[in-house]
């Protein structure tokens, strides 16, 4: 797990949406939204929209329409990798 992945599950314990995960990670856009693509792949974290009660199943081809729409969540996995570094 590399620091800004590490960095960006610290700010996953609760549902977060994309504009705040950029206010608080000081990260540009489309490299915030590279990291969480990346952790979306790997299951280290969760989608969810419209709502934040509504799990999205990630898919590659329509991740970018939605990136900045989203909220996330880090996944019992990403939690168990974040907290064992």
């Amino acid at each position: 797990m590399t620091d800004p992945e590490f960095d960006l599950l610290d700010e996953l314990y609760f549902v977060t949406p994309f504009r705040t995960l950029l206010q608080k990670t000081g990260l540009p856009a489309a490299e915030l939204e590279d990291q969480l693509r990346t952790l979306l792949e790997q299951g280290l974290i969760r989608s969810y929209w419209p709502d934040p009660d509504t799990e999205l199943a990630y898919e590659t081809t329509s991740f970018g329409a939605i990136a900045r729409d989203a909220s996330y969540l880090a996944s019992k996995e990403g939690l168990l990798q974040h907290n064992t570094r």
